[in-house]
């Protein structure tokens, strides 16, 4: 079976901006079509990752390259194939979508007598065909980053940069988000995607855990929770009280995390009957544990709890 196509392949990759190292030594390959989820919280070194893939700064040490082109040396040739939507919203919000996408048609080395076909084509991708002349400021949160998907595929790049795309973003507008990721993978476009929305990284090909700048984890998130601890789910009517106590106790249960109103516990080896003990004698009102699947969440938790150690 031959090997995939990489899109993207870094080694090694390094940026610092004076003592401060952003990226830290990170290694990782991308492949053609592939749904690349790069996940963390904010300030681990996501954006910075993707400008330089994007070549809009050069990396300090370390080698990559993007459908074959060495970073750092041809920027120019880079941004020719990628299109990039950075977290910011940056279009005109007193110009109409029309004119935006118009606009960015003319940024783009995109001969003039296909640009009136491309913005067509922007504007029937991301569903904004209906709204083209609705002045963009007046745009939902949703619209408006279905407005800057548009302009960033204008010159039909191969490789898609999506930098925290849906955040401040409501669910459903979310969910159609992700619907138009799917169809542009489906047709070859390689996307990258970062996120700090975990729930949405469960539909990703592969995922890439970072946090300081530190690469943890690149697997697919069926491996991952296949291959994840044992979770317990706690249910108490005093959930913070027994959230309390099962962190006094840590070193014999195991380690604890809240999530919304039940604990997710990583139990050590055969102390349920001491877990349920605990909670009980300390009158937090238990009515439930049981065993549940884990979530990318609770993994990333657990991943970095084990780097910390």
């Amino acid at each position: 079976m031959p090997l995939p196509e990489k899109s993207v392949e870094v080694k090694n990759l390094t940026r610092k901006f004076g003592d401060f190292i952003a990226v830290d030594d990170i290694s990782f390959e991308v492949h053609k079509g592939e749904v690349f989820g790069f996940l963390g919280p904010n300030g681990a070194g996501k954006s910075t990752t993707i400008r330089m893939l994007c070549g809009i700064i050069p990396p300090t040490t370390g080698t990559g390259t993007v459908r074959g082109i060495p970073l750092g040396e041809n920027s120019n040739r880079i941004k020719t194939i990628v299109g990039y939507m950075s977290q910011k919203f940056s279009l005109y919000e007193d110009l109409t979508a029309y004119e935006n996408i118009d606009f960015y048609s003319g940024v783009y080395p995109i001969p003039r007598s296909d640009r009136q076909k491309r913005i067509a084509e922007a504007l029937e991708i991301s569903g904004l065909s209906d709204r083209k002349d609705h002045i963009t400021g007046t745009l939902s949160g949703g619209l408006k980053q279905r407005l800057a998907l548009a302009c960033s595929l204008l010159h039909r790049p191969e490789i898609l940069f999506l930098d925290e795309p849906t955040a401040g973003v409501d669910p459903l507008s979310r969910r159609n988000f992700w619907e138009l990721i799917y169809q542009l993978s489906e047709s070859g476009v390689t996307v990258f995607v970062t996120t700090h929305y975990m729930d949405e990284a469960e539909h990703c090909d592969r995922v890439a855990f970072i946090a300081g700048g530190k690469l943890i984890e690149t697997e697919s998130p069926r491996v991952l929770k296949q291959s994840s601890p044992k979770l317990l789910e706690i249910k108490c009517n005093d959930w913070a009280k027994a959230l309390d106590v099962l962190t006094v106790n840590e070193a014999k249960v195991g380690e604890s995390a809240l999530f919304g109103t039940k604990i997710h516990l990583s139990p050590k080896p055969g102390v349920e009957n001491m877990i349920k003990e605990i909670i009980e004698s300390s009158g937090c009102g238990l009515i439930s544990i049981k065993e549940v699947s884990p979530s990318l969440e609770d993994i990333f938790v657990s991943l970095l709890s084990s780097e910390q150690v």
